[in-house]
């Protein structure tokens, strides 16, 4: 395994990798190779924000599995080009919550005295005692954008200076905030009522320029704004209008549309105070989020858990516990499936039944994908690309979850529409995680999935089962095991055939020559 660590980290987060004997970590800040020499047979990717990880990178590199992000935004990473290739991307999402929540608060107490000011003014030998007249926090309300850790983090600092807390956060339910004696209110109403406001979400498309002209109109007069989260969160043009206006009274800003800020005019408003982007950038944070993400990537490689990947779904240790063997069900079901079922898919429905259908099934979902997928494309499906690869090949997936199906409560069903028709599978993870098929074409079959079959599908008349008996012993192929359905209705059988050995084209031909044998294939899984 060989590990790229192409930003520098601590020395402890790359000890972590380096414990694994029999892995090769390669730090760029130590070795005279290149990330473009180094990349192309790594396995894993730490960078922080310097390092660009985009598509033309990403096809340097065929045997990546994970990217790790040493810190909360995944700007330099291209996600979709991730997502295609089926590359993980982890972050360390709260690895570094205390200390910009540290940094905000200096930058709120920072406005209210007007700290850097004054400081500047002594070094000009001036006493401007009366100049720098400030506010108190104390009895002021303080607003939130956003409430997740460092949210949070932020209004327990603002709390011991006797703040009061509102906040706007869409995913934060009102109890939750309550608890922390945080009131949630509209975005428009926490602009109106707060003295100082602070952002702490994430940028998106929803959320680029948040704090335009129009909203920044709707706040109160005299509001302070601090920023330590996105620079794009704020439309620096309507801000840099506002404090000249006097309607802001101050802007504490960590972070800037453009890095170095190319908007001169605002970082150097006196109202302002502006930093270069260091509210992260402690060396207890630092090291922190080093290890975080080396942790991560470590387990990801070796365990297959992937702890704050950002795109794919977020599951604990536990939760991957209790999924893995359904993740091998669905694979190896819709490796079965892809083979007896015409091609190609127009449509993919995946069943969930009983427990299952209780779990976070979206693993699952690419699972199935991936065992359908790797029967059709030259290029390789995984749990993180599947989802795409089967969007991009026309292929609508539908889910399904039900808890009615007694008999098999942890059951898993998989069927397919192509243009010939529609086949189906139903399969379950048995005692000692043993995989079974219970069912094939709404025929009910109790059959190993495992191995090398042989799938017939013949009318349901005597004779059947013993001549092709009796051809696959002419030829020394050892039968492991055999399972046998039939429907009434439609006087149709299904045989399973586990075998020891594959089945010869002459003997394949032979049996499919049999008058009542409608289909005859090898299936291996």
């Amino acid at each position: 395994m060989k590990i790229v660590v192409a930003d520098h980290i601590a020395q402890s987060a790359v000890d972590v990798l380096a414990a694994e004997k029999s892995w090769q970590v390669i730090d760029l800040g130590k070795s005279r190779t290149s990330l473009q020499s180094e990349i192309t047979d790594a396995d894993a990717l730490l960078v922080r924000s310097a390092t660009k990880v985009n598509g033309e990178l990403l096809q340097r590199a065929p045997r990546l599995r994970v990217v790790g992000r040493a810190g909360v935004g995944v700007d330099n990473v291209d996600l979709d080009a991730a997502t295609k290739k089926g590359v993980v991307v982890m972050n360390t999402p709260g690895g570094n919550a205390v200390s910009v929540a540290e940094q905000t608060l200096a930058l709120l107490v920072s406005m209210a005295r007007r700290i850097p000011q004054a400081d500047a003014s002594m070094k000009q030998g001036k006493w401007e005692k009366k100049k720098f007249t400030g506010i108190e926090l104390r009895g002021k309300t303080l607003g939130l954008i956003g409430l997740g850790k460092i949210g949070n983090e932020v209004a327990r600092l603002a709390q011991a200076y006797q703040m009061t807390v509102v906040a706007y956060d869409p995913y934060v339910s009102p109890a939750v905030a309550s608890q922390q004696n945080i009131r949630l209110l509209l975005l428009e109403d926490v602009l109106k009522v707060s003295d100082f406001i602070s952002l702490h979400c994430s940028l998106t498309a929803e959320t680029h320029h948040l704090l335009n002209r129009e909203r920044l109109a709707l706040a109160k007069p005299g509001v302070r704004i601090a920023n330590c989260a996105r620079g794009e969160l704020i439309d620096e043009d309507a801000l840099l209008a506002a404090l000249e206006s006097g309607h802001v009274a101050g802007a504490g800003l960590d972070v800037f549309e453009t890095e170095p800020p190319t908007n001169q005019r605002l970082v150097s408003h006196p109202n302002v105070i502006a930093t270069p982007h260091i509210a992260g950038s402690t060396e207890e944070a630092q090291e922190l989020v080093g290890i975080r993400i080396a942790e991560q990537v470590r387990d990801y490689l070796l365990t297959g858990v992937a702890r704050h990947a950002v795109n794919l779904p977020a599951l604990s240790p536990e939760e991957y516990k209790k999924l893995a063997p359904y993740l091998e069900l669905g694979e190896k079901l819709g490796v079965f499936l892809a083979q007896i079922a015409g091609r190609p898919f127009e449509e993919v429905r995946i069943s969930y039944d009983g427990g299952l259908a209780e779990l976070n099934t979206h693993l699952v979902r690419n699972a199935v994908l991936k065992g359908l997928l790797s029967q059709l494309l030259d290029e390789e499906a995984n749990l993180v690309n599947a989802g795409t690869l089967a969007k991009e090949c026309g292929i609508e997936v539908f889910e399904v979850r039900s808890a009615r199906r007694a008999a098999f409560s942890h059951s898993l069903g998989i069927a397919v529409n192509t243009p010939s028709g529609s086949a189906s599978v139903l399969g379950m993870v048995g005692v000692r995680n043993a995989l079974r098929i219970l069912g094939i074409n709404d025929i009910d079959i109790d059959a190993p999935l495992r191995g090398i079959s042989l799938f017939i599908r013949n009318q349901d008349v005597p004779g059947v089962i013993g001549r092709i008996g009796t051809i696959l012993g002419n030829r020394n192929i050892n039968i492991a095991s055999f399972a046998h359905g039939r429907s009434f209705e439609s006087k149709e059988a299904l045989g399973m055939i586990n075998l020891d050995q594959r089945v010869p084209d002459d003997a394949l031909a032979e049996i499919r020559s049999i008058p009542a044998v409608h289909t005859a294939q090898v299936v291996e899984i």
